[in-house]
């Protein structure tokens, strides 16, 4: 299950069994898988700074431009009218209309000054790893279904395994079962059938790394077959559901590193504030009062600051297509060495896997014991119920 089960009376950290109750491996470890998941992907097809060279300024400008024309236009408004309401009712609207034009035939180069920053110093305003992690952590359900989607196939054929190894075993142990009944047999033969049945079935999915020929047939790992096939699930689940143009807005706008991000921000817009009203300095000054001056300037530096993230979602578009992460993670995982393969997503959960061995193992043992006593109980050498 994606949440723990049962009373939660005492539980070792980040294991998935209780004293009384049972989390799903993937959700309990979605931190940790992620981490390192996110780790093998920015070694091996992610390169975050190039990734965010691909935005170019102008066409973020560009795709600003709407937004930010009626943001100037509110702003001018505003402050017009806390700081000279009496003068800005006064003058005729063209002339009113004129100044948030100009103020919006600005914006280009504010915007433009201010992305080219932003990719200088992208390590500085976002953490992608924090975002990775937070949102698997968050969303534990994200983990199951990387995994699921990605593994599908493989997962089917660990269920299947069960009757083809377990059946094979089987005749093994019922081999010996005809030659000696001693009592402990059934439980120690499911014990070890379950151990088997679950290790062989995850060998076969990971090994061999490489095509190996074997008379007729050419054998490799089950999931490495499907290089190609997990490359094109994987680039598409993690980039609908993870890597995406809001959630990477999201994570500067609020994130740990958002102080980075807001510093930056300010000071490209009271650059722009200066430019814009820099020319109106001596009227303005004489008409309110140098300190008064300097208050309006700082509030339309605080107001960009406030408002210009309300307006980001109009980048997404832009943004999704000019970083093109799908189809970068999807070409470049194409492109792997099976070895280089099978590390961006088995680590994750290598650890973990004698965890699901010893589970089939344990199952195993329980069949066993209830084949004793309720197939073979009263028989000789057998215990009675």
């Amino acid at each position: 299950p994606i949440r723990f089960v049962g009373p939660e009376l005492f539980r070792i950290k980040d294991q998935p069994w209780g004293l009384f109750g049972w989390q799903g491996i993937i959700p309990t470890k979605a931190e940790k898988m992620a981490s390192i998941c996110f780790d093998l992907m920015t070694t091996k097809l992610l390169d975050i700074q190039e990734i965010f060279n691909r935005l170019r300024p102008e066409k973020f400008s560009e795709a600003m431009e709407e937004g930010v024309l009626l943001l100037m236009d509110e702003i001018v408004n505003e402050v017009a009218m806390e700081y000279m309401p009496g003068v800005w009712k006064k003058l005729p609207e063209d002339v009113r209309d004129e100044m948030v034009i100009v103020a919006h035939q600005a914006s280009p180069e504010f915007l433009t000054a201010f992305m080219t920053d932003m990719q200088k110093h992208v390590d500085d305003i976002l953490d992608m790893k924090q975002m990775t992690v937070q949102a698997c952590v968050k969303n534990k359900h994200l983990m199951n279904k990387i995994f699921k989607e990605c593994g599908d196939k493989e997962f089917t054929f660990i269920r299947r395994s069960g009757a083809y190894f377990g059946f094979a075993f089987g005749c093994v142990q019922m081999l010996i079962w005809f030659f000696y009944t001693g009592a402990w047999i059934l439980p120690v033969a499911g014990f070890l059938v379950g151990w088997c049945t679950n290790w062989l079935a995850l060998k076969v999915i990971f090994r061999p790394l490489y095509p190996v020929r074997v008379g007729c047939w050419t054998i490799q790992g089950l999931f490495l077959i499907r290089q190609m096939e997990v490359s094109e699930t994987f680039a598409r689940v993690n980039c609908v559901e993870i890597l995406h143009a809001e959630a990477v807005w999201e994570s500067i706008l609020t994130g740990p590193l958002r102080k980075n991000f807001f510093a930056m921000l300010r000071a490209h817009s009271i650059v722009f504030t200066e430019r814009l009203i820099g020319g109106l300095k001596p009227v303005a000054v004489a008409s309110m009062g140098g300190q008064r001056f300097a208050e309006m300037k700082e509030d339309i530096a605080t107001k960009i600051c406030e408002k210009l993230p309300t307006i980001i979602d109009q980048s997404y578009e832009y943004m999704t297509e000019a970083l093109d992460m799908e189809n970068t993670i999807r070409e470049k995982m194409k492109a792997l060495t099976p070895e280089e393969f099978e590390g961006v997503l088995h680590p994750a959960f290598e650890e973990d896997e004698i965890t699901l061995i010893a589970v089939g193992a344990i199952l195993g043992l329980i069949v066993g014991v209830l084949q004793l006593f309720t197939l073979f109980a009263g028989q000789s050498g057998c215990p009675t119920t």
